[in-house]
């Protein structure tokens, strides 16, 4: 289609057809009025959330779940500054979206216009990139430029701020689509004596651990990671961010690692001689006290990201590239193993200290989670909040493959698992999709129930609801002595709210009713909220308290 005669706004739903753009999340407002006028004539599926923050996480959603570019289009001033948690969300767990958000008349800005906000300084620290278009001939560049650098290297999120009278402004010549990026090459040519080094590493340890991070699930490595460990026999601990890089029912997978990692995990970190990283950036909250972590192991650390090599732990060995890429050189050089003692002292550590917790006469938050892994097969896709909830879902729902689970991690945002749902069965039509949440981070974005009821957005929103913000509860029992400091939640009927939105709502107060609860709602073809009652004071085990290390974790009462 030619773009001559269009206007911008046409122009750029053209764009975005180009980039294979198929649906779009958002809310108007008048600075993108010509851009939501040319959603007539486009086949993209627009997607109204009931509030900016919402609409972003709906796209973040979207994209962790399918692999593809999250889009959202917000207006000027109130609209953009509501985008600034997610796009800190995406950014931090690189995330690919490109933001599109309007901006007042060129003439206004710097004027203290209507609705006008400095959108890319205030942004800026929080997208990989961004730009304003105030002239129509710019648009076709940077928009393919957006999305190509939100794609590309290490992903994350780009913003194009648009004025109205660029919108709004008639092509009058063929515009420049070429890419003008001197300063951004994200091809890496991988350095064989940095494949070889490790490959060395690999073969000469006796003790080793592979740690996936969610590098391995953006570059789709999980196939070739598979024929890595079985070839070298190396059991494999993910970050939260790497949970689905392996088969949680494979013999080598570890669990998670890190403050509220399984004991099997911790102590084999600790205990390794090799520890390879792939995709992972060596979090905090993965390491814990970083004097201790890994004490008697060479790192060997792969990661496309240059600025992250090294940048928290000393590595021995950096490989610099796509983690696919790095494992398929990798794969040839590597010895085919088989190990014995390892294994054993692994089989151990998880017969002594496998996930647990007590019954009581209460419902526990593990056996709700436990119970949908087993009513799903664990093939669901599962989003969560923020919270004790997150944690309980990320060691008990028992993963079984890449893009499973959509959580944020590195920023930590409550409220993100209802819309990240949403968009995550927006994109993906023909799966299960479900929300574990806490009553906390439910009642943040509850909002958004809504947008699932009038889009026929069939989300089961599972509420896990204690009364208390849990994880800081938790905190203040264990290092505040009990001084429970505003975090009782006194919510509503989560299950009359959902009705009042239009939504099937169940609420479950007695193990008895749960397994009936969790079928009903699984089976029912729109959204449902099962509000479930469970154990007000449980705590997440194990648990690495602030300042130690992976091997003083404290693993609860059933220790």
């Amino acid at each position: 289609m030619g773009l001559v005669g269009l206007n911008g706004a046409q122009m750029l739903h053209q764009l975005l057809l180009d980039q294979g753009v198929e649906v779009m999340f958002g809310f108007p407002g008048g600075t993108v009025l010509p851009i939501f006028d040319a959603l007539y004539e486009t086949p993209i599926h627009f997607v109204l959330s009931r509030h900016e923050q919402g609409a972003i996480h709906m796209a973040d959603g979207y994209a962790r779940s399918t692999g593809r570019v999250g889009v959202v289009l917000a207006t000027s001033g109130p609209g953009a500054t509501n985008l600034v948690t997610g796009l800190a969300t995406a950014n931090m767990d690189s995330v690919p979206l490109v933001a599109i958000t309007g901006q007042v008349r060129s003439s206004l800005m710097g004027n203290d216009a209507f609705q006008e906000a400095d959108t890319r300084g205030i942004t800026r620290p929080v997208t990989k990139h961004n730009s304003l278009v105030a002239d129509v001939a710019d648009l076709g560049r940077v928009i393919r430029e957006a999305f190509y650098i939100a794609r590309t290297g290490r992903p994350g999120p780009v913003l194009v701020d648009i004025t109205v009278d660029a919108a709004a402004a008639v092509v009058g010549a063929p515009p420049d689509l070429e890419m003008d990026l001197p300063g951004y090459d994200p091809a890496i040519r991988i350095n064989p004596a940095e494949i070889s080094a490790a490959a060395d590493a690999i073969n000469a340890a006796r003790r080793p651990v592979l740690m996936a991070g969610g590098g391995v699930i953006q570059a789709r490595a999980s196939k070739a990671l598979g024929r890595l460990i079985v070839k070298a026999d190396i059991p494999v601990t993910t970050t939260l961010m790497g949970l689905g890089s392996i088969d949680e029912q494979d013999r080598l997978a570890l669990g998670m690692l890190g403050m509220h990692g399984t004991a099997t995990a911790n102590y084999a970190v600790q205990e390794c001689d090799c520890l390879i990283s792939i995709g992972a950036r060596f979090d905090d909250r993965v390491t814990g006290r970083l004097e201790t972590f890994a004490p008697h192991a060479k790192i060997v650390h792969v990661d496309i990201d240059p600025t992250s090599i090294g940048k928290n732990v000393s590595v021995d060995v950096g490989v610099l590239g796509d983690a696919k890429d790095v494992v398929n050189r990798l794969l040839p050089k590597i010895r085919k193993t088989t190990r014995r003692a390892w294994p054993k002292k692994i089989r151990d550590w998880r017969a002594r200290h496998p996930l647990t917790y007590k019954r009581s006469g209460s419902i526990k938050p593990q056996e709700v989670i436990a119970r949908l892994g087993e009513l799903t097969d664990h093939d669901a896709i599962v989003a969560t909040g923020v919270g004790q909830h997150q944690m309980w879902a990320a060691q008990y729902y028992r993963w079984r493959r890449p893009r499973q689970i959509v959580t944020s991690g590195g920023l930590g945002t409550m409220g993100f698992g209802v819309p990240a749902a949403i968009g995550a069965a927006i994109g993906n039509p023909r799966r299960t999709v479900i929300d574990i949440d806490g009553d906390g981070s439910f009642a943040m974005t509850m909002v958004e129930v809504l947008t699932a009821v009038r889009y026929d957005v069939p989300v089961k929103f599972i509420v896990l609801n204690n009364g208390y913000l849990g994880m800081v509860r938790q905190w203040q029992e264990l290092f505040f002595d009990r001084r429970y400091s505003s975090v009782t939640t006194a919510s509503p009927s989560f299950a009359g709210v959902a009705e009042a939105f239009g939504a099937r709502g169940i609420t479950v107060d007695s193990r008895r009713h749960l397994d009936g609860a969790l079928r009903d709602a699984l089976a029912h073809k729109g959204p449902v909220v099962v509000d479930v009652h469970v154990e007000a004071e449980e705590n997440v085990y194990p648990m690495v308290a602030a300042g130690k290390g992976l091997h003083e974790m404290q693993l609860g009462k059933l220790a």
